[in-house]
């Protein structure tokens, strides 16, 4: 049975708060309670409604977003919130009752190129992972079923799989015009099954859960935590949309050097070693001065 774990994270509205769990708790559908009436479909959003501070319940893909009344802060009750969804969870508790469901929204999958010619991206109108995923090979590839299906074709290299996308690396041995159609069908006929496209434990095994993110975090030194920041907040966002990642691996204080893994686009695309020198380096020096020499890029 799978086991659930669930971490709080703050939103832009100080009334609301986001109980993020490490896998899916609905297949692809939201819901929004704005009572416990409303909410008759849901035991999991009738239960919280019990809590005298519940305003409003909103249940998607892989969190329960609820919204205080001002009686309470939630700095003096989100963690026991929390506590309270992963045990109705690993309790085997109903989220939302099946045959109450909303109709299936329509699968659509669109095919769009990325600065990298070796890699086209695959992009979905639905969530299919709760994190960031890299398989180089179908041994790699055992706790994603997607990926592993992709590893079939003889012209796939390399599967990235992000919360709404696949960015897939083809080898030279054929053209993106001659394989698009029937990648985008595959994905497409993938998702519209229903099946994971990854395992519910393969954020937990590989360390990808948001608490685990979370400790390592804090384990980091004070430069390191701020060289993190940064790149979340100005560097991530676009390679994402150019169907890749980069991810901190290192800081050296010695040399004032951070290495980082380039994955999915990123990883062995033409333009991201400049990228990596006139951005991303520029960008470190400028913003933590006399910390920050040199970049180094590891590809995934």
């Amino acid at each position: 049975m799978s086991h659930f774990k669930v971490s709080v994270q703050e939103t832009a509205n100080n009334s609301i708060i986001k109980f993020v769990v490490d896998q899916f708790i609905t297949k692809h559908q939201s819901f929004e309670f704005n009572n416990i009436d409303e909410a008759k479909d849901s035991p999991l959003a009738q239960q919280l409604f019990y809590l005298p501070f519940v305003k409003k319940v909103y249940i998607s893909g892989n969190f329960v977003a609820v919204e205080r009344y001002n009686i309470v802060e939630w700095s003096d009750v989100q963690d026991e919130v929390a506590q309270q969804i992963e045990a109705y969870l690993n309790d085997g508790g109903v989220v939302v009752e099946e045959q109450d469901a909303p109709k299936k929204v329509a699968v659509t999958v669109y095919a769009e190129s990325t600065p990298n010619p070796a890699v086209m991206k695959f992009v979905a109108n639905k969530k299919i992972a709760t994190a960031t995923f890299e398989f180089t090979s179908i041994d790699e590839a055992k706790l994603s079923p997607l990926a592993s299906e992709l590893f079939h074709f003889p012209f796939v290299k390399s599967v990235f799989i992000e919360e709404n996308y696949v960015s897939i690396t083809k080898y030279d041995v054929t053209e993106w015009q001659d394989i698009t159609i029937q990648l985008r069908e595959f994905v497409k006929r993938f998702i519209e099954s229903g099946k994971d496209a990854v395992l519910p434990e393969a954020a937990e095994t590989l360390e990808k859960t948001a608490s685990q993110k979370d400790h390592h975090f804090e384990n980091l030194d004070d430069t390191s935590k701020e060289i993190v920041n940064i790149l979340e907040e100005y560097v991530k966002p676009a390679v994402a949309s150019d169907g890749g990642n980069i991810q901190f691996m290192g800081y050296d204080a010695n040399i004032k050097s951070v290495s980082v893994l380039l994955q999915g686009a990123c990883s062995g695309c033409p333009s991201s070693t400049f990228t990596l020198k006139n951005g991303i380096e520029n960008m470190l020096k400028q913003m933590l001065p006399g910390k920050v020499e040199t970049v180094e890029a590891i590809n995934g």
